[in-house]
């Protein structure tokens, strides 16, 4: 098995084929559980209109091409996805909290609605959360509908004057929580201990003002203009060399199992780290494959380090 490497597989079977207590962080844009797509639809029960594969939404055209559930649902059984989302963090959590070295640290974006039921899971996997970190962007999609609207075409005109000014959705989504775990260290021992033992546990202040002018938990950036967005979820690379830089040393290994278009793995490369990523859709492993860098990608690959 080598390092630098990007692979096409299950998060499962990527970390249950990864040695004990050898990587040092693992940092990834975890599926939200809020079927953004078919790769984001965590739990059992499916409904004709999810993702918009219903007659009237087919007919509406990309508007509703990539519709999730209601919050209220559409059956009873879709009140069950928080505690299925909890189910399926603790699925490949608990192979993350063993290959990771005492005091390493998971960075994990887990989104504003479910991030509760991971930090709930990685507790009970036996991380401990060191604190909630959030993405800033400058704007996003504010989508949510207007009431009158509805009413409009409902042809109400009564009430589509005593609802004006209101809407149904969200505020417009411009902060991302960002979950901050770490494997806790031996019993008996400090933090300082296992720095000399394993080489984390501390946090570069340093590498983190090289990208920010402070040392806040809120970290305001957009995308570069000449980023190239491929994957509808991609995070900003300057972000994640940033959060890479905050928890490893050079030549320290990063983990992801979740890579999508491969940011993570570049963000290591950039900042001298090694990496191990994973993806198990074939269309994002060949973006990401493409993303590094064919040449580069083969000159950068290694043995795994002792």
């Amino acid at each position: 098995m080598n390092l630098n490497t990007i692979t096409q597989s299950s998060a499962d079977d990527f970390l249950k084929a990864l040695p004990s207590e050898f990587a040092h962080a693992l940092i990834s844009d975890i599926p939200y559980g809020i079927g953004m797509d078919d790769w984001d639809v965590l739990h059992a029960n499916t409904n004709s209109a999810l993702l918009g594969t219903s007659p009237a939404q087919q007919r509406a055209g990309a508007v509703f091409k990539k519709r999730g559930k209601p919050l209220n649902g559409w059956s009873n059984a879709d009140r069950n996805i928080p505690q299925e989302y909890y189910k399926w963090c603790r699925s490949w959590g608990d192979d993350a909290l063993r290959i990771l070295k005492p005091g390493a640290s998971v960075i994990i974006f887990a989104g504003r609605r479910l991030s509760h039921r991971c930090i709930c899971a990685f507790e009970d996997i036996g991380f401990t959360l060191k604190d909630t970190l959030g993405w800033v962007r400058p704007r996003a999609p504010y989508r949510a509908q207007r009431m009158s609207a509805v009413f409009d075409r409902r042809k109400n005109r009564a009430l589509s004057e005593k609802w004006r000014g209101w809407r149904l959705g969200n505020l417009c989504p411009v902060f991302e929580p960002i979950l901050w775990f770490v494997k806790p260290y031996a019993i008996g021992t400090t933090i300082v201990d296992n720095v000399i033992k394993h080489g984390i546990g501390g946090f570069n202040e340093h590498g983190l003002l090289r990208y920010f002018s402070n040392t806040n938990n809120l970290f305001e950036v957009n995308f570069a203009p000449d980023e190239k967005k491929i994957h509808p979820t991609q995070k900003p690379l300057v972000l994640m060399q940033a959060l890479i830089e905050l928890t490893t040393a050079p030549n320290q290994i990063v983990i992801d199992p979740f890579c999508g278009s491969g940011t993570t793995a570049l963000a290591a490369q950039n900042t001298g780290r090694n990496f191990m990523v994973s993806d198990n859709c074939s269309e994002f492993v060949a973006l990401a494959r493409e993303r590094i860098g064919s040449d580069l990608f083969k000159l950068a690959s290694g043995k795994i380090l002792p």
